[in-house]
Parts: structure tokens; C-alpha cells; sequence
């Protein structure tokens, strides 16, 4: 296989892994000797006709498919909310695993299309509230959430409006906003988030089962922390929305909500009733590829599960590391003051970025070891940002791919442009989702050609870029198969990159 098609392998392993299926199975065991008795994590729940179940998220009908076989008929009721078509993609694509049974006593409410709230998914929000608020001290309340939670449980705060809350979370998100920053702001705009379905369901004994799509794994930015008591303040709040400069166009029914939120989301004094765990997550994603990497013959190395920050300075990185690597290959003293001059601005970048778990002096040392007498695989993972300046159609893992494209295309115009051209380089950025943005691509690859070969076919990458219109090229470029095509995964924990580089034949 070529480079390309050992990326697309690595990639499609690393989602294999995290796959809800065989991760709920993993977590959860019903042990029917005696009393029947939920196990989660080793952790003993009795059960007797007591157990409910909601959920929502892009990888939440496969876990409910998952913990319905596992539970049969001690699952009472469950209401679940999931994107938009996700049920006729599975079915088309033979993921018939992933689907509830004929039946079934959970309710599937679709809604979220494009990943953006919407009526359908807040009808989908007011159900799982009800259900919540009906139960019991006797209950349990087994709650599956994963990435793309916040569209699919929009339940603005009244007097808010679900259209008012979108357009401030649109408009942070064009400025660059951090998924923290922006969820802090979803939390206090919101009746179920930061802690409110946990709130509702009190005091019946809710169990969050959790597949991360936020670095860190924090519990209460993923899907704005449901299940979470939420530690954020009015304060906090007007300080994001200040830093992006939209205090001045704020709603009057939003002002009104945050400025009463402090009061209003205190953690409760007891939060016993609660009790989350992380079933899944980029790392063990990345884990994977590597094994995968590793079997196909490749050096292999995780530079981190936390990469993020705006696109254009991580393309940036990559394309100091993919340099550096090719320079450190050449067997010639005379690259000796270019070698310290890349490594010094990637060392000066990977400072910049402050990202969690890349310790460049390790990798660096185990990069320099290599003449790449075999290839070389650099993997990665987290999630990066786009700040819009255009408006064209595209995802942050299409226009990270371009502009490592673009990065690579400079550099060989500069003294590494002569140890580039002794290797072949293939870049892959991909979300474990299987949806890039508001398009039908996962992400993109490049090779460190195509922006010459862009032009070749009077494409313009640099302008598309201005236009943030990734997908619009690269559907043009090659015919598009330059794009990651791989339909909804029915899982989600962030991104995965990749960097292949081989020595060219001859």
C-alpha cells in the first residue's frame, strides 16, 4: 500500500477502537445470580424495575443499541437524541449493530442537522427533561453522552430564545472561541447543562457513561457537563464575551439570565447521587493507529492527545516536525545550522501553543535516532479552531490539511526545500465523527505537492483559504480524492492526525 492508503487504514482502526459497542461492553455487565445487579466499572447498582435511560450525542444510538442487549427487559424507558439521518446512514452502511431492535423501549428522536441545534432537537431536550423530572428516589437514571451532546440538548433558560442562544455560540465560535469557552456559555444559558439534567432527575441514581470528545476529558465541557455541577460564574461569562466583543449586540434576555446565573448554578451541597465515568477517548484512539502503524512496519510515535489551537499555527507545527524529521534523515554535517534553526522555531512554536502531554525534547530525541530506514508515523489527536474570515464550505480538518499543504509548498522554496524532495510526506487530519464542518467529508489528506498541483488545475489554495472554502477545493482538486470520505462512524472523540513520511525510491 501506499502512503496514502496505510493513513486511511491507521485512521479507520484508531475509529474501530472507539466504537460504542465494544466500549459499553467493556463498562457495563449485568450480573443476574441473585439480585440482578448493574456493574459499571466494578461499581454494584440493584436493580428492580427501576431503570430508565436517556441520552444524546453523535455515538449515542450505538451505545443505546449496546445497553439495551446487555440490559433486555430490566430497562424500563429511555428517550435518546441523535443527529439528523444518523439511523438511515447506520442502516445504509450495514451498521446494523449500531441500531435499536424492533421494539425497542427506547424512544430515537433525531435533530441537530449539520451539528446545530434546532426545533427538532429541542423537542428531543423537553423529552428527556420530562422523563428526568418523573423520576424516583427508587430509580436509576443511566444517562450515554458523547460528543455533540450540546446541539442535540438545547433547553435554553427562559426568557432565552433557542435562536437567541444560537446566535451567540455562532458568533463566538466564527471568532475563534474555544470549545471551553463556548460551552461555559451554553452551561449558563441552559436548563440541562452544567449539572441541570443531573439537577432533574434528583434524587433518582444517575449513572453517566461518557465518550470524550474534549481534551483533557474534563466532565464538565463534554456536552457542557449534564451530569456535572457547574462551577461558572457571571463574572466569567461577561469576560468571554467581552474578550470577543459582543457585550455591545448581547440580547436583553441574555444579559438578564447570565447576570442571575452565579446564583443560580451553585453545585448542590450533595452530589452523591451522581456518578460519571469515561468509557472512551482519543487517547485509546491513538493507541491503536500506533499498534496498527507498528504492524504495517512503521516507526511510531503519539505526539498528544491535546492538540489545539487556530489552524493556520498548528499547519505550521507540523510542517516544522515533517522538515525537521527529513532534515535529521540527511547523513550530511553541512545541515547542521539549518537543523538548529528549525528546531528552535518549532521549539519556540510547541512553547506558544501550550499543548498538553507534547514534550518535544522526547519526540525529538526519538525522531533524531531515525534515518528513516523505515518509514515514519506521527500521530496526534485533539481539536483545533477556525477563525472565519469567508464564507465558503468547509471543516477545521479540511483547512488544517490545506494549510499543512501550504506550509510545505513555502518550505520548499527555503534551504529544507532540498531534504524535502528526497521523501515522500502524506498528512491526514480526519474527525473520528466521520463529519468535517457542515460536509460529507471526514477530513482531507495532502502530500506536500498539491498546492503545485492545485495550481496545475487553476485552483488557488491561498484563496481559497481566505474564503475558508476547504471543501469546495478540494472536491475540485483530483476529483476530491484528496477528501476522507468514510460516512457517519456512530463515534466520536475528536480528531486524528497523522504524518507519513518514506524515503522515495531511487
Amino acid at each position: 500500500m501506499g502512503l496514502k492508503e496505510h493513513a486511511l487504514h491507521f485512521f479507520c482502526s484508531a475509529v474501530a477502537r472507539v466504537r460504542p459497542g465494544p466500549m459499553m461492553k467493556r463498562a457495563l455487565v449485568l450480573e443476574t445470580d441473585g439480585c440482578p445487579t448493574l456493574v459499571l466499572h466494578g461499581r454494584p447498582f440493584e436493580l428492580k424495575r427501576n431503570l430508565y435511560l436517556v441520552g444524546f450525542g453523535k455515538a449515542v444510538l450505538g451505545m443505546a443499541a449496546a445497553a439495551e442487549d446487555i440490559l433486555g427487559d430490566h430497562l424500563i424507558q429511555g428517550v435518546i437524541s441523535v443527529p439528523q439521518g444518523i439511523q438511515e446512514t447506520l442502516q445504509q452502511s450495514g451498521m446494523r449493530e449500531m441500531l435499536l431492535k424492533p421494539g425497542s423501549r427506547i424512544q430515537v428522536m433525531e435533530g441537530a442537522k449539520h451539528n446545530l441545534p434546532d426545533r427538532a432537537a429541542l423537542k428531543a431536550a423537553r423529552a428527556i427533561w420530562d422523563l428526568a423530572k418523573g423520576l424516583t428516589a427508587e430509580d436509576l437514571l443511566l444517562v450515554l453522552i458523547s460528543g455533540g451532546g450540546s446541539a442535540l440538548l438545547p433547553a435554553p433558560r427562559p426568557p432565552v430564545t433557542l435562536e437567541e442562544k444560537e446566535a451567540i455560540t455562532r458568533l463566538l465560535a466564527s471568532k475563534g472561541a474555544s470549545i471551553q469557552e463556548l460551552n461555559t456559555i451554553r452551561k449558563a444559558l441552559s436548563l440541562l447543562k452544567g449539572g441541570g439534567l443531573a439537577q432533574a432527575a434528583y434524587p433518582a441514581q444517575v449513572l453517566g457513561l461518557i465518550l470524550s470528545d474534549v481534551i483533557g476529558d474534563p466532565l464538565d465541557i463534554i456536552a457542557s457537563g449534564p451530569t456535572v455541577a457547574s462551577s461558572h460564574s457571571a463574572q466569567g461569562c461577561f469576560q468571554i464575551l467581552a474578550k470577543y466583543d459582543l457585550l455591545s449586540t448581547l440580547p436583553e434576555s441574555v444579559r438578564t439570565v447570565l447576570s442571575c446565573s452565579g446564583a443560580e448554578h451553585r453545585p448542590p451541597k450533595n452530589y452523591s447521587h451522581v456518578y460519571n465515568t469515561v468509557i472512551g477517548s482519543n487517547k485509546l484512539a491513538l493507541e491503536e493507529a500506533r499498534q496498527r502503524a507498528e504492524d504495517s512496519g512503521y516507526l511510531a510515535v503519539i505526539l498528544s492527545d491535546a492538540v489545539f489551537g487556530e489552524v493556520s499555527t498548528v499547519a505550521r507545527l507540523y510542517s516544522l516536525l515533517i522538515q525537521l524529521v527529513c532534515i535529521n534523515a540527511v547523513r550530511d554535517a553541512g545541515v547542521g545550522y539549518l537543523k538548529e534553526k528549525v528546531q528552535g522555531a518549532l521549539s519556540s512554536l510547541s512553547a506558544e501553543l501550550e499543548i498538553l502531554g507534547l514534550t518535544l525534547t522526547d519526540s525529538l530525541r526519538t525522531l533524531q535516532e531515525t534515518h528513516l530506514e523505515k518509514p515514519l508515523c506521527l500521530l496526534a489527536g485533539g481539536e483545533t479552531t477556525v477563525q472565519i474570515q469567508g464564507n465558503g464550505k468547509g471543516g477545521r480538518n479540511q483547512e488544517l490539511t490545506l494549510r499543512v499543504a501550504l506550509e510545505l509548498h513555502r518550505a520548499k522554496s527555503t534551504p529544507a526545500g532540498s531534504t524535502l524532495e528526497k521523501y515522500e510526506v502524506v498528512f491526514l487530519s480526519g474527525g473520528t465523527d466521520g463529519q468535517d464542518g457542515p460536509t460529507e467529508a471526514a477530513g482531507a489528506f495532502c502530500t506536500q505537492e498539491l498546492v503545485q498541483e492545485a495550481k496545475l488545475e487553476g485552483l488557488d489554495v491561498e484563496g481559497f483559504l481566505r474564503n475558508n472554502d476547504s471543501y469546495t477545493l478540494l472536491t475540485k482538486f483530483h476529483r476530491g480524492c484528496h477528501l476522507l470520505m468514510t460516512g457517519l462512524t456512530g463515534t466520536n472523540v475528536m480528531d486524528i492526525h497523522a504524518v507519513l513520511i518514506r524515503a522515495r525510491e531511487g
